[in-house]
């Protein structure tokens, strides 16, 4: 038996941290305690940023360890035994649920709320890693989607987290640049 089945009778669906499970479709479908839906995967994106779920219609949700949550562009049968499904795209299991950056990146230019927009240099030290005081952001607390301007429109750059009048980066360390400060 794997992981997530139950070992006999009387003990509850675990998490399998090596193998991907597919996420229930909606709460009541929940087997495997903590793991979040599809539906409330998708509730949440549009409650914090107004992506609609027309946007991720077509793509599946896998968990792969506690909370890790992926995105697929398809379906899979039995990625149980792949190392990796798509691309990372939510944290789920913490206080608060957390995008990934590549998602924002991916998906983040569908949002029409809690996205701050920066300028040319604000941008540049974001994406080096930088905390920045924002005090005249007059929107929600917590993670936002950054964007800047370039070539004519407003592009994603990352994830922000927006606490006390201050917008903190949370861009990877591997993903961190130096970029030259480009006027639009």
């Amino acid at each position: 038996m794997t992981g997530s089945d139950a070992a006999d009778g009387d003990q509850e669906p675990t998490n399998d941290g090596q193998r991907f499970d597919r996420l229930p479709e909606t709460p009541a479908d929940r087997e495997v305690a903590g793991r979040p839906s599809r539906e409330e995967v998708l509730d949440w994106w549009e409650t914090r940023f107004g992506i609609g779920r027309e946007v991720l219609d077509g793509y599946s949700f896998w968990e792969k360890g506690a909370g890790k949550v992926w995105v697929f562009n398809g379906e899979a049968v039995d990625p149980s035994r792949v190392e990796a499904i798509g691309m990372t795209f939510l944290r789920t299991r913490q206080e608060h649920w957390k995008p990934t950056t590549r998602a924002v990146q991916r998906f983040g230019e569908h949002a029409t709320k809690n996205v701050v927009e920066l300028g040319p240099e604000r941008a540049s030290r974001f994406l080096a890693g930088e905390d920045q005081d924002l005090p005249e952001w007059d929107g929600d607390w917590g993670y936002l989607i950054v964007s800047h301007r370039i070539a004519g429109g407003t592009a994603p750059i990352g994830v922000g987290l927006y606490l006390y009048d201050e917008l903190r980066s949370v861009v990877p360390k591997g993903s961190r640049a130096d970029l030259p400060v480009v006027e639009e």
